[in-house]
């Protein structure tokens, strides 16, 4: 994977292009689980809501740098 590309001629690192990926994934995934409830089981939402971001910002990192 390249470090970084070209993006209206500013270089941006592709760690920057995953994270608006992840972001774009999470949001409706965090909409849906909202709807279905998932978050009152958590004794802190907002953290139960970060951590999963973390978890698909990272996994997604993971697997885009092992191709």
């Amino acid at each position: 994977m390249r470090s970084d590309f070209d993006f209206v001629g500013a270089y941006v690192p592709t760690l920057a292009l995953w994270f608006v990926i992840s972001l774009a994934i999470f949001v409706p995934v965090d909409a849906l689980l909202t709807w279905c409830g998932f978050y009152r089981r958590f004794w802190h939402a907002p953290l139960a809501r970060f951590a999963l971001f973390v978890c698909l910002f990272s996994g997604g990192a993971l697997v885009m740098s092992n191709h």
